[in-house]
């Protein structure tokens, strides 16, 4: 996927973390409650029919994310889940953008380990209360060499949050390779804020390493 998607430039690390705007919270908490839909399934099916493999998914939402289940097994699923549905790689070098090219072998694999688990970290204990709400798949398109589904989650409000799943085939299993929640997309915007951590530490990749090293040992 290339880097002409538009989203909204994210602030700097903010006390609450990297992640963790107040006035995006919603909808990115929104967007890991359908995340939660990919901790079990049949993956050679969403190669086959994206539409069937989400539609199916949605409807075990309940059991997945339910208020009930507890916060160990929550985060213990949602790392499986990352780690085996997400094209983690790509996204990690999506999401670290120029800076890359510059990482050394090292910075470049421990900064993978790290974005993964605070991923994890960050948004598994606040996903009970957004388990069960009502989700459904809208249709799927064509973009390049990707498959977008689109789906939408109904709020008690009576509002409802669109999310586009962009799926891509890697060594023959889907993967996940970018969600927009509301036409934003959860990638780019991560990268914004990645790389103003950087540029504000004279474009070091180690101090954004530093940043997130400190943010895990604060969960």
């Amino acid at each position: 996927m290339n880097d002409n998607k538009t989203a909204a430039v994210a602030p700097a690390i903010a006390p609450a973390g990297l992640l963790g705007r107040a006035t995006r919270f919603p909808l990115v908490c929104a967007l890991f409650l359908v995340i939660g839909l990919f901790a079990a399934g049949p993956r050679q099916a969403a190669a086959q029919d994206p539409r069937a493999f989400v539609a199916e998914l949605g409807h075990q939402a309940i059991q997945v994310l339910g208020r009930n289940v507890p916060s160990a097994q929550r985060i213990a699923r949602f790392r499986e889940l990352f780690h085996d549905d997400f094209d983690v790689s790509g996204i990690g070098q999506f999401v670290l953008g120029r800076y890359w090219r510059v990482a050394t072998p090292a910075e470049q694999q421990e900064f993978l380990r790290l974005f993964q688990e605070y991923i994890v970290q960050s948004y598994a204990t606040r996903l009970a209360e957004y388990g069960g709400e009502p989700f459904r798949v809208l249709g799927t398109r064509a973009s390049g060499n990707e498959t977008v589904v689109s789906s939408e989650i109904d709020r008690p409000d009576g509002s409802r949050v669109l999310v586009d799943w962009y799926l891509l085939e890697r060594g023959g299993a889907p993967k996940i390779s970018d969600v927009y929640v509301g036409g934003v997309s959860m990638k780019v915007t991560e990268r914004d804020e990645f790389a103003a951590v950087i540029q504000r530490n004279g474009g070091r990749v180690d101090a954004l390493l530093a940043q997130l090293r400190h943010r895990l040992q604060a969960f």
